[in-house]
């Protein structure tokens, strides 16, 4: 077995990267697939190469030690660079890419994640996929992080330096009332609304143009799940605002309640692919594609057949 102490492997550097951004052993290690006793070893293997300690282990949560800010900045390039010798190797084959580690909010995991993931393992069969999925700004983080590959999001309003965008549907925010109930602005007025989490970019999306249009209904009640949401109003407890990805996630209560056109200025939002430009080629470009063609099938065309009101703001980008 070779000795591997006391030299700089891109497995260390890798690890530093983790603990530097994690500031926990053993949360680098989680994010890693890694034990944190492995972890913990790398790191050691890794200050005995570079001769100094880069994190400090007494401050808590872990910092870096001054060797370990300068030296943090080389790790990102070292890593960045190795993304990109590994993307350039498997671009003129793709089935040699060996890990894709994507990220995508949970609005599609229902029919879009699925289709994409079947179809990528069938055209790359030595591709070991990671897929983790969440809110908006944790997913694009763990981007910065280099945790993940590419990330599915919405459209937080915020340019990135270094991320490329594919920009891949625009749906319009509609409301969802009890059965019966007309949706009209006078109505919604005298209605419990059933919040949107404002913890999420989309509740707070909501709440602040809820507040422009003067419209400020009661409410007790602030999920972060669209079925327990569209549950509530199917109760008759209230109203919602969401749109047709959240309504279509919690499907089995669609005929439970009126879906309608929002009785508001035009209100919609983006969702759109991110990845760290340069790094994979064309492969995010390529995922894009893949995506737009999931979200056809399985988003536009049933959302549209259901609601052809639809048609002009549901639109693949």
């Amino acid at each position: 077995m070779v000795e591997t102490a006391g030299r700089i492997t891109l497995w260390g550097v890798e690890v530093f990267a983790a603990i530097a951004d994690e500031r926990s052993i053993s949360a680098a290690a989680r994010r890693l697939g890694a034990s944190p006793s492995s972890v913990s070893q790398q790191l050691t293997n890794l200050e005995t190469a570079v001769g100094t300690a880069l994190i400090d282990r007494s401050a808590r949560p872990l910092t870096c030690t001054p060797a370990g800010v300068l030296f943090r900045r080389r790790a990102l390039t070292i890593l960045n660079e190795a993304e990109q010798a590994r993307a350039e190797l498997a671009a003129a084959d793709m089935t040699r890419l060996s890990r894709f580690r994507l990220g995508m909010i949970e609005d599609f995991d229902a029919d879009v994640t699925p289709a994409l993931l079947t179809d990528l393992a069938e055209h790359w069969p030595r591709t070991q996929f990671l897929l983790e999925t969440g809110a908006s700004h944790r997913l694009l983080d763990q981007l910065d992080a280099r945790a993940l590959d590419v990330v599915v999001t919405a459209d937080l309003g915020v340019a990135v330096e270094g991320v490329e965008v594919h920009p891949l549907l625009e749906e319009p925010f509609v409301a969802a009332v009890p059965r019966g109930q007309a949706g009209t602005l006078d109505a919604l007025r005298d209605l419990p609304l059933i919040q949107y989490s404002s913890r999420h970019f989309m509740g707070r999306q909501i709440a602040a143009h809820l507040a422009r249009e003067d419209l400020r209904p009661s409410h007790r009640f602030e999920l972060d799940s669209y079925h327990a949401i569209l549950a509530m109003v199917a109760r008759g407890a209230g109203w919602t605002i969401l749109t047709p990805l959240g309504v279509a996630r919690a499907r089995r209560f669609a005929g439970e309640v009126e879906i309608v056109e929002l009785p508001l200025s035009g209100f919609s939002r983006r969702i759109i692919l991110s990845a760290r430009r340069g790094v994979l080629g064309g492969l995010p470009a390529d995922v894009a594609e893949q995506i737009k063609a999931g979200l056809r099938e399985f988003v536009v065309a049933p959302s549209v057949a259901a609601l052809p009101w639809l048609e002009p703001t549901l639109k693949v980008l």
